[in-house]
């Protein structure tokens, strides 16, 4: 097992012995899934990084029999190592096949971009990993926010990833994930893995390390990697989790996006805190264009507290359960099937998971049923909507 040294609180110093990919590596003595976590793919975010070297000492310390593997990697090096979100680039977008199809052909040290180099090198790991990993692979992406936040998880909808997520005492949010290109989650669940976001809180403080750790624990033992649910740690970490998320909804979905981009001087307004009820009309933040005021009653999303960012805001609402069982059962039923027999809904001429929308023919409900059997992708092109899903949804 190869251990990393430990986080001054939420930062690197020069001090610090230079971080290495690999925080560790534990391979069980019996077969099973493996776990991969992966902590500070933002240079900002180094909680997830802490929590997993607390993780691994006390698996070091104690040596409790494994199923399987357990593994823990660092995101960006070098924006940790410097305290940025990122370099140049962000390390969370660059996951798209056009990147990857040019770091595969070799990457040119001379005129790569920092990210693109810690793409390369992480994406060389985890092809390791996959390759020697006899049973399920499951992977957690651990982040954090700049406003002030309870954890919750985040995940590209699709049933495996549902039923992961589930394992945790947390808020579910789906839909963020689809008003996002080039995320690391979204690349590993095209192949095929099972992969949430686990969000543990605002970057700086003290407990979003301690929901993160939560959170490791919890996926260890529900996984059945560890078995000793008596264990202190596994005990604690869920009552950490229940607490921390005791007077939200279980489930919630994203209704708007603010997207924003330097030239915009976007400001948020101060004070909110993620999932704040918001209601219509209230002032949420100021750009160069003037006042941004809701148009929604639901709840605020990460609103941008950072200087690095491309979202402003996301804003998201209470999804009944029921309707997550009812949207099993028709994808189980692949009623996908029949969807292009609705008005206005044709399939894409040469992508298979793919709708034509014709949103001057379909019904109001069209977009709300093709959530339901997965298929959250937009993108507007013209006077119809591509509505896409994942290969393995």
């Amino acid at each position: 097992m190869t251990r990393e040294p430990e986080l001054a609180a939420a930062t690197l110093t020069e001090e610090d012995e230079p971080l290495r990919r690999i925080i560790g590596h534990i391979i069980g003595d019996q077969p099973g899934p493996t776990l991969i976590c992966i902590g500070g793919v933002h240079g900002n975010e180094p909680a997830g990084v802490r929590a997993l070297r607390r993780v691994f000492q006390a698996l070091e310390d104690d040596r409790p029999h494994l199923r399987g593997q357990f593994v823990g990697l660092v995101g960006n090096i070098a924006a940790l190592a410097a305290q940025r979100r990122y370099l140049d680039r962000d390390l969370n977008r660059r996951w798209l096949p056009k990147t990857l199809d040019k770091l595969a052909d070799g990457l040119d040290s001379a005129a790569a971009l920092p990210e693109d180099r810690e793409c390369y090198q992480l994406l060389a790991e985890l092809g390791r990993l996959f390759q020697e990993s006899a049973g399920n692979v499951f992977i957690i992406d651990l982040h954090t926010t700049s406003g002030e936040s309870i954890p919750f998880v985040v995940m590209g909808d699709t049933l495996r990833n549902r039923d992961f997520a589930l394992k945790f005492p947390l808020p579910l949010v789906l839909g963020l994930e689809e008003y996002l290109d080039g995320t690391i989650s979204e690349y590993l669940t095209s192949r095929g893995h099972v992969t949430i976001t686990v969000e543990t809180g605002q970057h700086t403080s003290p407990t979003a390390v301690d929901h993160a750790e939560a959170a490791i624990w919890t996926a260890l033992t529900s996984l059945g990697i560890l078995e000793r649910r008596s264990d202190p740690n596994v005990l604690g970490s869920a009552a950490c989790l229940a607490q921390a998320a005791d007077s939200l909804p279980r489930i919630l979905e994203v209704l708007y996006r603010h997207p924003v981009s330097k030239q915009d001087a976007f400001r948020m307004e101060p004070g909110f805190l993620n999932f704040q009820p918001i209601q219509p009309t209230q002032l949420l933040a100021r750009d160069r264009t003037g006042e941004i005021r809701s148009r929604w009653q639901g709840r605020i999303l990460m609103p941008l507290y950072q200087e690095l960012g491309e979202d402003g805001f996301f804003v998201v609402r209470e999804f009944k359960p029921g309707w997550l069982k009812i949207s099993s059962l028709l994808r189980r039923l692949r009623l996908d099937a029949i969807a292009h027999w609705l008005p206005g809904i044709s399939r894409h001429p040469t992508r298979p998971d793919t709708f034509v929308v014709d949103r001057k023919i379909a019904r109001w409900f069209t977009t709300e049923l093709l959530h339901l059997l997965g298929f959250r992708k937009r993108r507007a092109v013209g006077d119809v909507l591509l509505v896409s899903r994942r290969r393995h949804s």
